[in-house]
C-alpha cells in the first residue's frame, strides 16, 4: 500500500512536524498579547511578561471599552465591514454572472473582461485618486471607507470561473420554465456557489476590517477613523493624545496593557468568524481556480 511505504511516512511526520511548528509560531504572538492586556502595570512596564499574566487584572479592557474613540471607531469599522461587505458582494455577483456567458450571448463580453484586466495592472495612482475624492466631496464620509474599492477585479475573475463550471443545463431548465436571468442567478447559481461566495465574502470581510490607510488618508477628523486606523495611530504612530485613552486614566494601567487589550478587542471578530467561513475556503478556491 502506497501510505505504507517508508518515503510516506517519513514525509506525514516531517508534514505534521512543519505545520506543528508553524501553528505555534502563529499562537505564541496571539497568547503573548493576551497575556499582556490581562497584566499588571509593573510586571508590562518591566516586560517581565511571557505566555501568562504577572499580576492578572482587567483594567485595561474596563478602560478601553470605555474610551469613547475606540468604541467610535468600533462601530464605524462594523458598519463599514457589513456595508461595504454586501456592496461589493452584488457588484461581483452580477458581474460575474454577465462575464460568465459566451461570446455568442453576450458579444462584448471579451472587451469588459479586458478593461477590468487592464484596471489590475494600472491605476491613476494616489493623487488623482484623492483629488478625485475631494471633488466629490466624500472625504470624512463612510462611504469613502467603501466605494474606491467596491469592485474587486480579483474577485469577479474568481467567481467567472466558478460560474462556468455550473452544467449549462441547469440554465437551460430554469429557462424552460419561465426564469429570468435574475432568477436564474438568485435560484440556481447561488445555492450551488455557496463555497466560492462564502470565500469571497471572508476575503472582502477581513479586508475591510484590517483596512487602514484609506483611512488615515481620506479621514481628517480622527473621531471618523475606523478601527484599524485608530489602531494603527496608537501602536505605530503613538499619536496617544488623539485617540487613546486620557492621562488620567492611566494612573494605574500600563499603555502597554492597553494597546495589548485595543489589539486583542480589534482582532476578536474575525477570529470568531473565521472557523465559520474557513470550511468554505479550500473548496471555494480550488474549484474556482478550475476551468475545462
Amino acid at each position: 500500500m502506497y501510505h505504507k511505504t517508508k518515503s510516506y511516512r517519513i514525509f506525514t511526520v516531517f508534514n505534521y512536524t512543519l505545520m506543528i511548528a508553524i501553528s505555534i509560531m502563529c499562537l505564541v504572538p496571539l497568547i503573548h498579547v493576551l497575556a499582556v492586556s490581562f497584566s499588571g502595570k509593573s510586571a508590562a512596564n518591566a516586560n517581565l511578561v511571557g505566555l501568562w499574566p504577572v499580576d492578572f487584572t482587567v483594567d485595561a479592557y474596563t478602560k478601553t471599552v470605555a474610551n469613547e474613540n475606540f468604541t467610535r471607531s468600533i462601530w464605524v469599522t462594523l458598519q463599514r465591514t457589513v456595508l461595504g461587505t454586501a456592496f461589493s458582494m452584488g457588484i461581483v455577483l452580477l458581474a460575474a454572472y454577465a462575464l460568465s456567458k459566451d461570446s455568442a450571448r453576450f458579444r462584448r463580453r471579451n472587451l469588459y473582461i479586458w478593461l477590468l484586466v487592464f484596471t489590475m495592472l494600472f491605476s491613476g495612482g494616489l493623487v488623482p485618486m484623492y483629488i478625485l475624492i475631494q471633488k466629490l466631496h466624500l472625504m470624512n464620509s463612510l462611504w469613502v471607507l467603501i466605494l474606491p474599492g467596491a469592485v474587486s477585479v480579483w474577485n469577479i475573475i474568481l467567481l467567472l470561473n466558478f460560474f462556468r463550471a455550473v452544467p449549462k443545463e441547469m440554465e437551460e431548465a430554469a429557462f424552460i420554465d419561465g426564469a429570468g436571468h435574475f432568477r436564474t442567478l438568485f435560484s440556481v447559481y447561488l445555492p450551488v456557489s455557496m463555497p466560492a461566495i462564502a470565500t469571497l465574502s471572508l476575503f472582502t470581510i477581513v479586508g475591510h476590517w484590517n483596512s487602514w490607510f484609506d483611512g488615515l488618508l481620506y479621514m481628517t477628523d480622527h473621531r471618523n477613523y475606523p478601527l484599524a486606523t485608530f489602531l494603527q495611530s496608537v501602536i505605530v504612530q503613538q499619536d496617544f493624545s488623539k485617540v487613546t485613552v486620557r492621562p488620567e486614566d492611566l494612573e494605574n494601567i500600563s499603555q502597554r496593557t492597553v494597546k495589548a487589550a485595543q489589539i486583542f478587542i480589534g482582532m476578536a471578530p474575525i477570529l470568531i468568524v473565521y472557523p465559520f467561513l474557513q470550511r468554505f475556503f479550500v473548496k471555494g478556491i480550488v474549484l474556482g481556480a478550475v476551468k475545462e
